[in-house]
Order: structure tokens, then C-alpha cells, then sequence
């Protein structure tokens, strides 16, 4: 008897733990996101889009600063600035998913202005 009333606390907090391990973990074991590749080829082509996208945006980066502390001038900051967020807009485009919108881009709804509010 007193055995059980010792067993039973350790066996019912372990299972507790182990339970909220798993619902931790779960994220973590569940498939990715990221959509998958049908083949080698399609992973390898979103590796280079991954990498892509970070080099172009560590060029920004190194750029912005660069042009902060004044060692590199407004001129030739604007004439490399837009290559370099158009080179990191089309990776960011080309790793968004395939999904269709559920409207044309150029329908968007205006949204109804506020009143005024008269106290």
C-alpha cells in the first residue's frame, strides 16, 4: 500500500511529462511548411532561391550601412540600390507558393472611410 502511493505520483508525472513533451515537440516533427519538391531538382533549385535571397539581402544591408557611415556616395548608392531590391524582390517572388488569389490584384476594395465623430 505504501508502495502504490509512492508509485503512482512518479508514474503519473512522468506520463504527464512525456505528454507535454510530444505537444511541444509536435511543430517540430510535423512535415515542413515549405512546399515539398517532387524531385532532387526542385529542392536543389529552392536551395539556390534560398541562398539567392540572402545574398541579395545581405548586399542591401552592407549597402544601407555602407551609405550611412559615408563610404559610399548618395549617387552611387542610387544606382546600386535598385538593382539589388529588384534582384532580391524576384527571388522572394519566385520562393512565395504557387497560390491563386481569390480576386484580381486590381480589384482591391476600397475600404469606407470614418466618420467623424461630433461630441
Amino acid at each position: 500500500m505504501m508502495v502504490a502511493l509512492i508509485v503512482l505520483p512518479v508514474i503519473l508525472t512522468a506520463a504527464v511529462t512525456i505528454a507535454a513533451m510530444l505537444y511541444v515537440a509536435s511543430p517540430l516533427v510535423r512535415e515542413s511548411e515549405l512546399p515539398r519538391a517532387s524531385s532532387a531538382d526542385g529542392l536543389a533549385r529552392r536551395l539556390e532561391l534560398v541562398e539567392e535571397r540572402d545574398r541579395a539581402l545581405a548586399a542591401l544591408k552592407e549597402l544601407e550601412f555602407d551609405h550611412r557611415t559615408g563610404k559610399v556616395s548618395d549617387r552611387d548608392y542610387r544606382e546600386q540600390v535598385g538593382p539589388l531590391r529588384r534582384r532580391a524582390a524576384e527571388t522572394l517572388r519566385a520562393l512565395e507558393p504557387a497560390a491563386k488569389p481569390d480576386r484580381p490584384a486590381g480589384s482591391r476594395r476600397a475600404t469606407p472611410s470614418r466618420a467623424k465623430v461630433r461630441s
